[in-house]
């Protein structure tokens, strides 16, 4: 028997067929690993190729480990031949022989992204760019984008000729990109750009490597970007035997610069291409896939495609919209905890899902207090991030100054310009004196050796003091929103602008909603029982380690993965989709977010739960969304039986033509009104504002406004409706939008 008769007909398809181009359209969980595996394999024992000439190519080392070990176990001898690489490993190999051809040293250095932000604070400091105003990630941001779309410096100067915000990052740029060169460096988007600039730019090494890669396959073509698409189109230009595999129903990472259009139009760039679908699943049950059809279907921009399988058509998908996501989380809890005491599943088989980073925090609390062992995979424990630290630290130092460690994690936070030779005076110091070093600090210029540096610590110290005579006339929000406004802390973040900062504002608006959620609690609130009840469940150490653990991710986190026992949480027009998504008026937005959901519901191999709340606490306050567009794009009869009841209960309670949130007259305020100290409120990505004072407008019907994303428009209607009005804005260059006033940020023209 030949290794090759266990394939579907369709894997065997793909594995035959090695002349010419080909796309393999392999669904979730169609087993196409195997596929390229197996072609290898085929190429070498029965079409004569030698393994030397032949190539697979992926994204990570440990696919790219998980391969290679398939490879050596199939071919045997002569398997080591075989090229097995990231896309980053194969251009390191190639550049360290050929870069000097470029004018670069073969013993360059590869810059991390430590080191980029080194190099980048000293170019903004070389140009006298304000790093308050134009951070430094965002400069790293547009540069890395830039090189993904092979954008040179050269290039982008000429294209943001007239744009001041991008006439300066281009300046950045020719900056940081002569500095890497003086200093023989590479970052990693160089890898791949140097490496077509090499092609590009010398027949001879071009060729070399077209003789040596006469069979190329890649895996995962849907996460290609620009510059990684050129890479391959070059080496595969001589011989055309390109196989790739991937599935735009899974192009989930537009936001790291993939292109889903590489594989979408591969048959435009190679007319002659055999296109192959995987569409047998050996994952999920029916009910899973069919569930996982019908919404993707609901996209414009794929290939057509319909998963199936032989596995059992399986239970139905429990659906449970509840109250609030504190019964959200509950109810999941004590389902795992159920099904776990009944034997159907270890903790291990379970999984929890969501969209952002900053939901894990009711689920981590409600394991800790029922003793479940988790782990969350691709993050950081809720409690353990920088953000929340940071936070919590100021807080703790508010109502301790004896807490050292909390004290010298925030005095340079933000940058107070303190240096580690002033620090280590003072603490000197405080251990000489027998002093904590927060009392140190208040005897600064007592302190030999400090000099002019006491004025910026007697600046941090009486920040500390007016915080701590407030205490007493403050809730704990209160004094959390005026540590986040006076510190910059969330402006800081907000002109970073990157993804990450946008996840860490997500994570600091859920702190708030912890306060929050506290003081309700609570009949006398005070600052150290909520220090004392984060204690309590903060203690993320204490968890057992093992093996046995339920598995908590993000959606992004979670591709590639499967579980038999999958929970999607927080399921709701706002959340996911985000309510960015819904306003965005690029229709490629909301679809990769369709995608995104599709490869959360195939990653579940038995049980599929999906659940959201009617009321949510969001930056402290509670928001009122609608069921997921996507929950409504199952049909009920894949659904369990209680969601009809709940579906027809959850209409008859909502108010005719509720947007995204219930008015403002019905959303609980984000603070006590007990006193009557209100702090200014922070800007935020969220789209209701956290203050409890009524906005006002500078505009009226018939004005002209410009907002930052529509361009300029014409008010049409306002409508007020508690602490906000909505807007009604005919723009010139999109049409008509709808949104808050808060929220909108529009400016009279």
């Amino acid at each position: 028997m030949r290794v090759y008769d266990n394939l579907n007909p369709m894997q065997q398809e793909a594995v035959f067929h090695t002349e010419g181009p080909v796309l393999v359209l392999a669904g979730a969980g169609s087993g196409k690993t195997r596929v390229l595996t197996h072609r290898a394999v085929y190429l070498i024992e029965e079409k004569g190729v030698n393994p030397w000439h032949v190539m697979a190519i992926t994204f990570t080392n440990k696919a790219a480990g998980e391969m290679r070990e398939r490879i050596d176990k199939l071919v045997g001898y002569g398997s080591e031949s075989v090229w097995v690489s990231t896309f980053h490993s194969t251009c390191v190999r190639i550049l360290r022989r050929y870069i000097d051809r470029l004018g670069y040293g073969t013993n360059f250095t590869i810059y991390d992204a430590d080191d980029q932000k080194v190099l980048m604070k000293d170019i903004c400091k070389r140009l006298n760019i304000d790093t308050k105003v134009y951070k430094e990630k965002s400069f790293l941001g547009v540069i890395s984008s830039a090189k993904d779309e092979l954008v040179s410096p050269e290039e982008f100067t000429l294209r943001a000729a007239g744009d001041f915000a991008r006439e300066k990052q281009a300046a950045v740029y020719r900056e940081y990109q002569a500095e890497l060169r003086k200093n023989n460096a590479l970052d990693f988007d160089d890898l791949i750009v140097k490496t077509v600039e090499l092609f590009q730019s010398d027949a001879e090494v071009l060729e070399n490597y077209q003789e040596r890669f006469r069979y190329i396959m890649v895996d995962e073509y849907q996460d290609t970007n620009t510059a990684q698409f050129y890479l391959i189109k070059l080496l595969a230009g001589k011989y055309r035997n390109l196989c790739v595999v991937g599935d735009d129903d899974q192009s989930i990472y537009k936001f790291r610069g993939a292109n889903i259009k590489n594989i979408l139009n591969f048959e435009e760039i190679y007319p002659d291409a055999r296109v192959i679908k995987l569409e047998q699943n050996y994952r999920s049950t029916g009910n899973i896939l069919s569930a996982a059809n019908l919404v993707i279907a609901n996209n414009v921009g794929r290939k057509a495609k319909e998963l199936w399988t032989e596995n059992e058509e399986g239970e139905k998908i429990d659906f449970g919209q509840y109250e609030n996501g504190y019964e959200e989380a509950e109810h999941i809890v004590g389902d795992i905890q159920k099904k776990v005491r009944e034997g159907r599943y270890q903790y291990g088989d379970c999984a929890i899902l969501y969209r952002t980073n900053a939901q894990s925090r009711l689920f981590e609390e409600k394991f800790v207090v029922s003793n479940i062992p988790y782990r969350i995979v691709g993050g950081v424990n809720f409690y353990a991030r920088k953000e929340i630290k940071d936070l919590l630290a100021y807080l703790k130092t508010i109502d301790n100054g004896m807490d050292d460690l909390a004290v010298r994690r925030i005095i340079n936070v933000p940058k107070r310009g303190i240096g580690a030779a002033t620090l280590n005076r003072v603490q000197a110091y405080a251990e000489e004196q027998g002093l904590s070093f927060y009392n140190a600090l208040r005897m600064a210029e007592e302190i030999p050796s400090i000099g002019k540096a006491s004025i910026k610590i007697r600046a941090f110290v009486n920040f500390i003091q007016t915080m701590r005579s407030k205490v007493e006339f403050l809730d704990v929000s209160q004094l959390l929103q005026e540590i986040i406004e006076e510190t910059g802390y969330v402006a800081e973040l907000e002109a970073e602008g990157s993804d990450e900062a946008r996840a860490r504002i997500e994570n600091i608006d859920e702190l708030i909603s912890k306060v929050v959620a506290y003081e309700e609690s609570e009949e006398t609130p005070t600052l150290g029982g909520f220090l004392e009840e984060v204690a309590l469940v903060a203690d993320i150490d204490s968890l057992q380690e093992g093996s046995d653990y339920v598995v908590l991710m993000t959606l992004h986190s979670a591709k590639g993965l499967e579980f038999p026992n999958v929970y999607l949480a927080g399921m709701e027009d706002g959340i996911f989709p985000s309510y960015m998504t819904i306003i965005s008026d690029d229709p490629s937005d909301i679809e990769e977010e369709r995608r995104l959901c599709y490869v959360g519901i195939t990653r579940a191999m038995k049980d599929l739960s999906i659940t959201c709340a009617k009321q949510r606490m969001i930056r402290g306050e509670t928001q009122y969304n609608k069921v997921s567009r996507f929950v409504k794009e199952i049909p009920r009869n894949l659904l369990g039986g209680m969601v009809r009841q709940q579906e027809t209960r959850a209409e008859a309670q909502e108010p005719s033509g509720q947007s995204f949130r219930q008015t403002a007259s019905k959303v609980k305020p984000v603070f006590s009104t007990r006193n009557a100290y209100q702090p200014k409120a922070y800007k935020s990505n969220s789209f209701a504002s956290s203050s409890t004072d009524k906005i006002t407008l500078e505009y009226t019907n018939g004005d002209r406004v410009r907002h930052m994303k529509f361009g300029e428009g014409t008010v049409t209607q306002i409508v007020e409706g508690g602490r906000d009005f909505e807007v009604t804005v005919d723009f010139d260059r999109v049409g008509t939008k709808k949104m808050f006033a808060s929220f909108a940020k529009l400016k009279k023209v």
